[in-house]
């Protein structure tokens, strides 16, 4: 089923859909509906190899390459080198994970690999904030009336993290990642003003949402706080601070060890400078100690317990035979025999048994 073509979004995208378009009434029923395939599909076509192409519309390989020609292109690549253009930085996980399964060598060592770019996110990101660019963040935090955290896909999550820590040492502090999505947030935003704070939490890819919501709070008087990839995030663009996190990952869109990292810091800092903290810390502690389990208590008790299970067994046991004798009593039918009662007498010499009387 062919479906109806797809808004191309950036001048690239137009430029490729208008030069299908104008080649449709010359191309061939094959062509025509390869045409017609990538028109209603831009993105998942840039995504495509040729015989992938060539595959979903029931072509061959040698048929998606002459329709790439047909379209002007030299060959197949460069017809999806001109697809890629403008989902250059989208497309960047897929072609880089495409690439490294590919490679024979590529996986040799992925978790040391990832684990050593985390590491340098790490130190790239420490190299690169500026003391006072942290102090200045550390600042608007403590000196904010309402402190609201916004972030989206898995920047959701790091703003649900940052609430948590936060929210000992700050009277309102308020994640709106989850709740109610993008609208409820907008309304929870709606009453924002001077005095306010809204840290907006954005990596490439950058979703909507996090920066409409924040610049509408920046229009109502809020200061913004972007912790983002650096001055060409469109977060950037109008928050009054800004704290530039290094998260690159190879194999995925981004890596969030720095940026959690860098949110730690912050929390850390709050925590040393906010009136009262340890008292907060402390009234925290206590009321969910309910809820924690100290490893060496657990220990300690799980071993009173064992000790304490011979004793238990032992007196079960008892429990049980003195059960047994009263039901005998009640019932002729469980009374001992001679063989039993002996029996009984050589296993435990210590019991006392009354002679059977023998009948005249």
């Amino acid at each position: 089923m062919i479906h109806q073509p797809s808004v191309a979004s950036n001048p690239a995208e137009q430029a490729i859909a208008a030069r299908i378009e104008a080649a449709m009434p010359t191309l061939t029923p094959i062509h025509r509906r390869m045409g017609e395939y990538v028109l209603a599909n831009l993105f998942r076509a840039a995504t495509m190899r040729i015989d992938e192409l060539a595959s979903v519309v029931g072509a061959s390989v040698a048929t998606a390459n002459r329709f790439a020609r047909a379209l002007g292109f030299d060959g197949y690549p460069q017809f999806r080198e001109a697809l890629v253009r403008g989902f250059e930085a989208t497309l960047a996980p897929v072609e880089r994970l495409r690439s490294a399964q590919e490679s024979l060598a590529a996986g040799d060592d992925v978790v040391d690999a990832s684990l050593e770019q985390a590491a340098n996110n790490l130190h790239l990101t420490r190299t690169a904030i500026d003391s006072a660019a942290a102090e200045a963040a550390v600042e608007a935090i403590l000196a904010a009336r309402r402190v609201f955290v916004l972030g989206a896909g898995t920047s959701a999550f790091l703003a649900g993290l940052m609430e948590h820590g936060l929210m000992a040492y700050h009277d309102n502090v308020q994640s709106l990642a989850f709740i109610g999505g993008p609208s409820h947030a907008a309304r929870r935003l709606f009453n924002c003003g001077k005095g306010d704070l809204v840290i907006g939490i954005a990596f490439p890819r950058y979703v909507d949402d996090t920066i409409e919501l924040a610049r509408r709070a920046a229009t109502r008087g809020a200061r913004v706080l972007a912790l983002t990839d650096g001055p060409r995030s469109p977060l950037a663009q109008f928050a009054d601070l800004s704290l530039y996190v290094r998260s690159e990952r190879r194999l995925a869109a981004n890596a969030d060890a720095a940026v959690l990292a860098v949110i730690e810091a912050l929390c850390d800092a709050v925590a040393y400078r906010a009136k009262r903290s340890v008292k907060a810390a402390a009234e925290v502690t206590e009321f969910v100690l309910p809820w924690l389990t100290d490893p060496l208590s657990a220990s300690a008790s799980a071993a009173r317990e064992a000790a304490r299970e011979p004793a238990r067994s032992a007196r079960a046991s008892v429990r049980a035979k003195t059960g047994a004798a009263r039901g005998a009593k009640r019932d002729p039918a469980l009374r001992p025999t001679v063989e039993t009662t002996v029996t009984s007498a050589v296993a435990n010499p210590r019991t006392t048994q009354a002679k059977p009387k023998l009948k005249r």
